[in-house]
């Protein structure tokens, strides 16, 4: 059986790896990687065609996230590595760290999405509230009231308070910018028409280098295949052609990215120009705005007009004092993440949101308190009971359904919501199984100790109950990246959903085998890597001595 098993990977290798190892590297197509195939005297199926993974690298890394942005991510992720170090690494990383691994998911969306410096400040300073309120509660009233007050004023501070300080701030930074920033658009729109005809031209001028290079190659792949006697000196010609074409193409692209950012901020900055001209027309409406509101009172309908009038100024107004009074980062909207970022955005934000959430179902469930069991009980058997993928189609169309109308609820937020909440079920079910193995005796030392329900779980139960866990944790963490894929099916666009586009592109059709091994290849190091920061764990914890 040996001997037959080594037979077979020998096999198994022997049609793989002169596959993979001979494999075009520079071509623009298929057609192009079995040109130069059949000029070495191959087949169209005798090497890989990697040059589709050099092609659309940017895609499958980074989706349509502007490609002038993209140090955001990569800046994001480095910060990750720095604020998940004093977590995984406390024996070597200093814990003052920790302060920043608490403030990271702030830094990460901003860093990410862009937008007002504001807004994640204003949410930090909503937990700084509840913990106030709490400190000022926990005096009066006892513990667990004091909790839901400290959580109703966070949420509150979420509803009503975020959006009213951020408006008042853009204004106030915004409004003594305009007359500034109109003189620069208008400077920019001057010179913006003559940018556009530059582009373009180097746009022509690059398709007619291609075109020269293209019928130079062909040129050469005609002599191969005549039989010519120097066979290896117009292959290395081929190669070399191929390497200039490849350059030729890369700047083709950028070239083409720049006529479309440069027609873009053209048209944006018309728009904006309009924009800004409205304002003081809206700033010296409004107070008749607010007297027509004032005199109308009493008359429903007049009333109703009104104040519809005046809301839509004052949201016309919040909106250009939004761009005016930025202070921040250029925003990026969701539906141009995808690919891997997207991939690692999912996966990150589930692992990190569902451990503490599982943790508290886990005990939730544990409880004596009757409705704190059923309640648990019952979201992690309905949780775990219905498929990830009608979860997901639940927050892609029925969630809105259930939200105030003209309410705007991100997608990609959703989905993190909703993955959380799956993998949430079956963590809680890991560390339950944690909680169960530990010896009634633990519980009793704790209780022996006088430590209340908090210290116990905190300082003897858990920590034990974890340590047993990790594997359990681990899988669970695995399992949850592998199956942020299955947002395909809701439209987003994750490596998967790339590798169909691309295969749909008529350059790249019926390429199959190179995006999905380069996709399973980088999940695979992903998962690779938790699995041995896994055993890692286990191994400083010392899991099999209790």
């Amino acid at each position: 059986m040996t001997i037959l098993s080594v037979l077979f990977i020998a096999y198994v290798l022997n049609g793989i790896v002169p596959w993979m190892l001979g494999g075009v590297w520079n071509a623009g197509s298929l057609a192009e990687c079995r040109t130069v195939l059949g000029a070495f005297g191959g087949d169209s199926h005798s090497g890989a065609c990697w040059a589709v993974i050099e092609d659309r690298w940017s895609q499958l890394v980074f989706g349509f996230y502007p490609q002038e942005y993209y140090w955001r991510p990569v800046l994001t992720f480095v910060l990750m590595a720095v604020a998940l170090a004093p977590i995984l690494f406390s024996d070597w990383v200093p814990r003052q760290l920790m302060i920043f691994s608490i403030l990271y998911p702030f830094i990460a969306v901003w860093l990410i999405w862009g937008g007002s410096i504001w807004v994640p400040i204003l949410v930090v300073a909503s937990f700084v509230v509840g913990y106030l309120v709490y400190r000022i509660a926990s005096g009066v009233v006892f513990a667990g009231l004091a909790v839901g007050l400290a959580i109703l004023a966070t949420v509150l501070w979420w509803m009503f308070a975020i959006d009213a300080i951020n408006s008042r701030l853009n204004a106030a930074v915004g409004a003594p910018r305009y007359d500034a920033a109109v003189a620069d658009l208008e400077a920019n729109l001057a010179i913006l028409p003559e940018e556009v005809a530059t582009a373009e031209a180097l746009v022509e001028s690059i398709d007619a280098q291609v075109a020269e290079i293209v019928a130079d190659r062909d040129a050469v792949v005609s002599r191969i295949m005549e039989g010519v006697s120097d066979v290896s000196a117009l292959q290395d010609e081929l190669l070399a052609y191929q390497r200039t074409l490849t350059d030729l193409r890369n700047q083709q692209s950028s070239a083409a990215r720049a006529l479309t950012v440069v027609t873009a901020e053209l048209n944006d900055g018309i728009r904006l120009l309009e924009s800004y001209q409205t304002l003081p027309a809206l700033i010296e409406a409004l107070p008749e705005l607010r007297e027509n509101v004032a005199n109308a009172a009493g008359d429903e309908v007049a009333l109703a007009a009104a104040e519809d009038a005046l809301r839509s100024a004052e949201e016309r107004m919040d909106s250009i004092y939004a761009v005016l009074g930025r202070v921040g980062l250029p925003p990026v909207q969701s539906r141009e993440i995808g690919g891997f970022l997207l991939a690692l955005i999912l996966g990150v934000s589930g692992i990190v949101l569902s451990f503490p959430l599982g943790i508290l179902l886990a005990l939730g469930r544990q409880s004596d308190l009757i409705l704190l069991k059923m309640v648990s009980v019952a979201f992690i058997e309905v949780i775990r009971g219905v498929p990830l993928i009608v979860w997901l189609i639940t927050a892609s169309l029925l969630l809105n359904y259930f939200l105030p109308p003209g309410t705007t609820f991100d997608l990609v937020l959703r989905v993190v919501i909703m993955v959380t909440l799956f993998a949430s079920a079956y963590m809680a079910e890991v560390i339950r199984g944690g909680l169960a193995a530990l010896p009634r005796g633990q519980y009793e030392g704790a209780d022996s100790l006088g430590l209340n329900y908090a210290q116990s779980m905190r300082l003897i139960v858990l920590p034990q109950a974890l340590k047993i866990s990790i594997p359990g944790i681990v899988s669970t963490f695995i399992g949850l990246f592998k199956d942020t894929v299955l947002v395909v099916f809701i439209g987003l666009l994750d490596p998967i959903g790339f590798s169909n586009s691309i295969r749909a592109d008529t350059d790249w059709n019926g390429v199959y085998w190179e995006i999905f091994i380069f996709i399973g290849a980088c999940f695979f190091v992903f998962c690779y890597g938790m699995s041995q920061y896994s055993q890692y764990l286990e191994r400083k914890l010392a899991t099999g001595h209790r």
